[in-house]
Parts: C-alpha cells; sequence; structure tokens
C-alpha cells in the first residue's frame, strides 16, 4: 500500500551540521586530499573524495566543469596547486554543488524502493526468507531477527548502483544506527553496522543489471587506484565490464557476502574493503532485488544491550513497545543510505 520511493543517497541534517563544525583549515583539507603528497591535487584524488555531493556521481568532466564555474583552475590543466587551493572560496564549492540538481542518470543511485517486515506475525513468504536466511549465516536467531527488515529495489532502464561498500568503519567518533538507542553517548555520525549482505534476484532482467565487485580477487587494495587512466572501477554506468567478478540476476537465486573481517576474538572486526560492489547498468527492461542486511554492532556490549533493550519491550507489549515499532526506530536513520 505504501508504494515504492525515489532511493536516495544523501547527507542527513546531522551529518551536515557535524561537518560544519568541523574545525579544519584549508590547508589541512588540501593535505588530507593530497594522498600522495606531492602539492598538487590531481582528479583522481579529488573524485576519491567526493563520491557523494549532493547525491550526484562525479566524473572528471563534473570535476573540470566545477573548477570552470568557480574559477578554481585558472591554467585549466586540471590539476589544483596548493596556491590554488588556499585562493579557492570552498563556500563558492558548496553553492555550486546546491545549485546544481543533478538527472537521475547522474546520481549514485538511481533506483526506487520499499521495506518490507519480517518479524512474527509477518506474512508467510517474509517469515520463511528469514528462517532461510537464519540457516544460511547460522548465525543467533536474536541477531537475524533484530536485523534491518527487507528491502525490495526496482531498478529500471538506466538504474544503476555505482561501487560502494554496504558499511561503514566505526571510529570513536561513530555509532551504528541500531544500537544508538540504547547507547549513552553523544557522536556526530552513524553509520549502518551492516555485518553481512544477503541480495535476493527476484526477475531475470533482459539486459544489464549484474552486480559487480570491482576489485575481487585483487592481492591488495589501494583506494587510489581505483581511478587510473579516466577509468573509474567505481563507475557501474561506464565501466561495469572492467570488475573483477559480475553476477548475472537469475530469479530465485542469491548471493551473500560478508562486509567485516573478523576481529580475530569471534566478533566484527574492520571493514574489508574488498566487499566493494555496485549494480551495473540496466540497459534493457526493469531489474527487481531484495537485501537483507544483518546488522551487528562492532561494540559487543552495545549490541548485547541492544538485544536486551528489544527482549525487554517484547515482554512488556503494548501497542507503543512491540518489537517491531521498536526495530522501526532503531532503523529509522539506516534507511537513508548511509
Amino acid at each position: 500500500m505504501k508504494g515504492l520511493q525515489r532511493s536516495q543517497i544523501l547527507p542527513t541534517e546531522e551529518y551536515e551540521e557535524a561537518m560544519g563544525t568541523m574545525q579544519i583549515s584549508q590547508l589541512d583539507l588540501f593535505q588530507l586530499l593530497d594522498q600522495n603528497h606531492d602539492g598538487r591535487l590531481q582528479l583522481h584524488e579529488v573524485l576519491a573524495q567526493t563520491r557523494l555531493g549532493n547525491g550526484r556521481w562525479m566524473t572528471p568532466e563534473n570535476i573540470q566543469e566545477m573548477y570552470s564555474a568557480i574559477k578554481a583552475d585558472p591554467d585549466g590543466d586540471g590539476v589544483l596547486s596548493r596556491q590554488e587551493f588556499s585562493n579557492m572560496d570552498l563556500r563558492d564549492f558548496h553553492k555550486y554543488m546546491r545549485s546544481h540538481k543533478a538527472e537521475s542518470s547522474q546520481l549514485v543511485r538511481n533506483s526506487h524502493h520499499t521495506w518490507l517486515y519480517q518479524g512474527e506475525g509477518a506474512h508467510h513468504v517474509m517469515r520463511t526468507i528469514r528462517q532461510r536466511v537464519l540457516r544460511l549465516t547460522r548465525l543467533s536467531p536474536e541477531i537475524v531477527e533484530l536485523s534491518e527488515p527487507l528491502q525490495v529495489v526496482r531498478y529500471g532502464e538506466g538504474g544503476h548502483y555505482h561501487a560502494h561498500v554496504d558499511s561503514g568503519p566505526v571510529y570513536p567518533e561513530t555509532i551504528c544506527s541500531h544500537t544508538k538507542l540504547v547507547a549513552n553517548e553523544s557522536v556526530p555520525f552513524e553509520t549502518s553496522c551492516r555485518y553481512m549482505t544477503v541480495l535476493f534476484y527476484l526477475n531475470n532482467v533482459t539486459g544489464g543489471g549484474e552486480t559487480v565487485f570491482p576489485v575481487a580477487d585483487n592481492r591488495t587494495y589501494d583506494e587510489m587506484s581505483l581511478i587510473q587512466d579516466d577509468v573509474d572501477l567505481r563507475d557501474t554506468r561506464r565501466h561495469c565490464d572492467k570488475g573483477n567478478l559480475r553476477v548475472k540476476p537469475r530469479q530465485g537465486t542469491a548471493v551473500f557476502w560478508y562486509n567485516y573481517l573478523p576481529d580475530g576474538q569471534g566478533w566484527v572486526g574492520d571493514v574489508d574493503d574488498y566487499s566493494l560492489h555496485g549494480g551495473c547498468l540496466v540497459t534493457r527492461g526493469t531489474k527487481w532485488i531484495a537485501n537483507n542486511w544483518i546488522n551487528v554492532d562492532p561494540s559487543r556490549a552495545r549490541q548485547a544491550l541492544f538485544q536486551q533493550e528489544m527482549a525487554r519491550l517484547a515482554r512488556e507489549g503494548g501497542a507503543d513497545s512491540q518489537t517491531e515499532w521498536a526495530l522501526d526506530r532503531a532503523y529509522r536513520d539506516t534507511r537513508v543510505e548511509l
């Protein structure tokens, strides 16, 4: 009844507010961006740090258009010296990004989706899928049952999702979206803490629509090497064919992977950079998929506290304290793709 909504990759208000309060000088920002420390910002160094922008996928051409519009690159060589960067007013950059509305084809993600509850009392098909995920992952029922609802996604012709990782690292300044309800901490950033992804293919796609893992099986990982000689391996509209692994959608099948490495002590460790993946351009027809994400907090204590709180709400009962509504609150912000 709710229908589908456009999938957006946009910073939350809290994120923008936190970024606004960060004290960092323009010179410090230059040094952060200057990955090879040569005193010059090449296009690929800038691209590596501007993935989200205002939800728009930035290409080398986009960056050069922006440089020209805000007069940041007087000699037009596509490279910013330290002096050129210091002369630039960063407010002009933000104004430019806000004033340029992106077409669907220019977005990080071009799709529509909705969320379907899978907990107790859900439709028997939803419950069956969850039980199969339980058997597949061999994780505890408490973890699987308290994870995000099922996300169903439609990619029309021209739909895509540029390469990304499904979760993010948890630093001291970061907290997991699902456990922040029980954390007595105030931190500026949050991430989705998606330990595992189970992706279901709901139909056969006439053309395109593969799931690509650009750096699967690479011996080493270097983020800067993803963009070489005008080829951006994260760009699923133009360079899907250059990814190491491509999975063709086939109705009734699924693919699953881990987004984190183990910490060596039976719990969640660092993000696995090799889990980088994306949805290739749908060239003909429509692509339907569904995602089950298994959410685990890298902090064992916070995860345990979250599970205890959900169990308490379930015992107490009542319309406002049912587990499904508590889960809805826990994952409300996660549903803005982070």
